[in-house]
């Protein structure tokens, strides 16, 4: 059978300083047969998304490209401007790592979707077009209710289903996924991938999947190829590769994984001291909580067009997004806050933070309701709890190299001079991994992969040393390694610097490695909180049991 997807000895260069070349991808070679879903994992910066690109051609005319691409029997690098056009979309899809950055803020959901089916598909008439639009998003769990809304009015993870909703759109023969579940939880992953896998059997679809999440490429695909320094280093079928893995780096990748996936009563020896923790923080509890949630609450209301207001008296839609919540954090403690996107986590950080407003309740802060302040009272407390956001690209000043970056913080509050800043932004390069300095402090965001951008986000969250950090799915874009060696960092700073952290992430494995205790939002309210090992062995709550049931566990697979 003659392969779908065929890339022979592909190198691609990305232009550097002094008309020099850096081989992102070299000499890769990869065969794709019709139905066949093939698993591409490495680590951030090893050149998978790269390797993505090239093969359909989204790359800048400034990198430099060599080898061959085909795809059936034609070459991909000898397509006109019409065949690529036809080729993308309708022959092969790409669903994107960062969705906010690939969706137009100006158009609403269903814009996007009928505009999709009209550059392809022009002959649907525009009631048959809105009517497919709705069971795709309907598939990804985006209700039509939903329709006539912009991509900001979205969590992360919902902005992620829609783009995977928009890939679907046109049924392509290829459907190549780079990261497509870094912002979605356990359960909703699962049913996406479900969803992809169940296509490709019912369609011959093809499926090039491109993740650092070891489990769910174990789980969903057939094959893996392993990627390193912009080389396949390892390629076969999963089985074989996950049992007997025989390059170095495959071996060191799959122990991270399973590291962070420990599944023992006993917690991981990264932190020997745990018990003793759990003790200072049962003592803690006779004094008062570091932050303290009381009955909060944020509610938005959607507009409503003129069919609806007739039909529903004027009445508007309530999102209930943060629904009487109440939390207690006690310092030196990291709590987990985990859920499926849309839940309300993200909303939840903000307001404590004060970025939004919240309809009622209070947040108080080391004793001080922040509710209370004014926009400069608050300044003062702003160093003191900082923010890592789920979407690294999205909040790092793409007109800023990393330097300025990661001391911007330090000259907004004045804690460093010049050389101070310096001398510490060093620092915190070398913790997160950015190395060597000298290279990375001069680059923009734009050169980053996802991974180190990431990094860069955690870098500048860091660097004030705050007394509460709140991480917004801070290790997602990460690889099994470099998540370990994050995490272990984020673990030491917090006994060097006292610090507390609100954890959020929709990875269970992740929590379970890192956190004290866990709190499980569904709907807007909190439905589940305990301390870990007993939430994980001994779930009460009947979505906190969905849950667990959906995530991926490596060593099953």
């Amino acid at each position: 059978m003659n392969p779908l997807l065929n890339i022979e000895n592909l190198r691609v260069a990305y232009p550097e300083k002094h008309g020099k070349f850096h081989w992102a991808v070299n000499n890769v070679s990869l065969k794709l047969q019709p139905g066949e879903k093939l698993g591409l994992v490495g680590e951030s910066g090893c050149g998978k998304s790269t390797l993505g690109r090239a093969a359909m051609r989204l790359l800048p005319k400034s990198v430099q490209v060599e080898g061959s691409v085909t795809f059936g029997e034609k070459s991909v690098f000898g397509m006109n401007p019409s065949q690529l056009r036809k080729f993308r979309g309708e022959a092969v899809a790409l669903v994107f790592q960062d969705p906010m950055t690939r969706l137009d803020p100006l158009m609403t959901i269903g814009d996007h979707c009928i505009e999709t089916i009209e550059a392809h598909q022009p002959y649907l008439s525009k009631s048959q077009a809105e009517k497919k639009s709705i069971e795709t998003l309907e598939t990804v769990n985006i209700p039509a209710s939903r329709w006539s809304q912009y991509p900001h009015e979205f969590s992360g993870g919902m902005r992620q289903r829609v783009a995977i909703a928009l890939a679907l759109l046109l049924d392509p023969k290829l459907i190549v996924a780079d990261e497509p579940t870094t912002s979605l939880d356990v359960t909703i992953a699962s049913q996406i991938l479900q969803e992809l896998t169940r296509l490709c059997q019912e369609r011959q679809t093809s499926l090039l999947l491109i993740s650092h999440d070891l489990a769910m490429v174990g789980e969903y695909c057939d094959s893996i190829a392993v990627m390193y320094g912009g080389e396949i280093v390892e390629k076969g079928e999963i089985k074989q590769i996950l049992h007997h893995p025989q390059h170095e780096y495959t071996k060191s990748l799959f122990a991270a994984a399973l590291h962070i996936q420990v599944v023992e009563s006993t917690p991981p020896q990264i932190k020997p001291e745990k018990s003793e923790e759990i003790e200072e923080i049962k003592v803690a509890k006779t004094v008062k909580p570091i932050l303290q949630i009381k009955d909060l609450v944020k509610h938005y209301t959607l507009e409503s067009n003129f069919i609806e207001q007739l039909l529903f008296s004027g009445k508007s839609k309530l999102i209930k997004a943060v629904d009487e919540v109440n939390l207690d954090l006690y310092s030196g403690e990291i709590l987990g806050l985990v859920g499926e996107s849309g839940c309300g986590k993200s909303t939840l950080s903000r307001t404590i933070l004060q970025l939004i407003k919240p309809t009622s309740g209070s947040v108080e802060f080391q004793g001080l309701d922040l509710t209370t302040l004014s926009h400069s009272a608050l300044q003062p407390y702003r160093r003191e709890m900082q923010m890592i956001f789920q979407d690294p690209l999205a909040c790092l000043n793409p007109m800023m190299t990393v330097n300025q970056i990661i001391a911007d913080p330090l000259f907004i509050h004045n804690l460093a001079s010049t050389e101070e800043a310096k001398i510490q932004v060093e620092e915190m390069l070398e913790k997160v991994g950015l190395t060597p300095v000298a290279e990375y402090g001069n680059r923009y965001p734009s050169e980053l992969s996802g991974g180190q951008q990431q990094r860069v986000a955690i870098a500048r969250a860091l660097i004030t040393n705050p007394k509460l950090v709140i991480c917004d799915e801070p290790v997602s874009m990460l690889d099994a390694t470099i998540q370990t060696q994050v995490l272990e960092l984020m673990l030491e700073l917090k006994q060097e610097l006292n610090l507390t952290y609100l954890f959020i992430t929709h990875d269970l494995w992740v929590a379970r490695f890192i956190c004290d205790r866990i709190a499980v939002m569904n709907s807007g309210k909190i439905v589940e909180e305990g301390k870990t090992e007993e939430l994980f062995n001994y779930p009460q709550h009947p979505y906190t049991q969905i849950l667990l049931n959906a995530a991926p566990l490596l060593s099953s697979v």
